[in-house]
């Protein structure tokens, strides 16, 4: 594995014509955030990214209480609470492995890191899809024969044991 970074890695540009571009991620570099550190009560950090060229640029900020702007009006009531956040993640589907697993070794432990690790987003939760879905290379389950209540005929693919595991 690799050394983390000390702190944020900016953004490697690379253009694809007109306002196209995506941040370079590969076996030499990948950029990366400054650790997430919440915010004193009242206040906000805010990450964003545009089409002039900001990247996950950080900023933070007050919330006021009665600012009156024309175009945006959010009501804060933090003695409300309507769910409970268990974690953000993605999904690893049969294609996105396969593209993970292209990428050399070096490459695949800088992606995983930027979804992950500290200096990433920090993911805490993966959704695999069981058996096959839009994303896999052919259509597969786990039992095709009506009636096995027992699971007789139960067996992982090789895409769930080379893919998922």
């Amino acid at each position: 594995t690799l050394p983390c970074p000390p702190g944020a890695r900016p953004c490697s540009p690379k253009y694809f014509g007109r306002d196209a571009m995506v941040c370079v991620c590969n076996a030499t570099y990948c950029d990366t955030l400054d650790p997430l550190v919440l915010p004193a009560p009242s206040s906000y950090v805010k990450y964003e990214s545009s089409k002039a060229g900001k990247r996950l640029e950080r900023s933070e900020g007050r919330f006021r209480r009665r600012l009156c702007a024309p175009d945006v009006v959010l009501t804060l009531d933090t003695t409300q609470r309507f769910q409970r956040v268990k974690g953000f993640g993605g999904s690893i589907t049969d294609a996105a492995a396969i593209n993970i697993l292209s990428l050399p070794e070096r490459a695949q432990d800088h992606l995983l890191r930027s979804y992950f690790s500290e200096e990433g987003l920090e993911y805490n939760l993966i959704r695999l899809p069981m058996a096959s879905c839009d994303f896999s290379l052919h259509a597969y389950t786990y039992d095709d024969v009506p009636y096995d209540y027992e699971l007789t005929h139960f067996s992982l693919r090789d895409e769930d044991t080379k893919l998922k595991a």
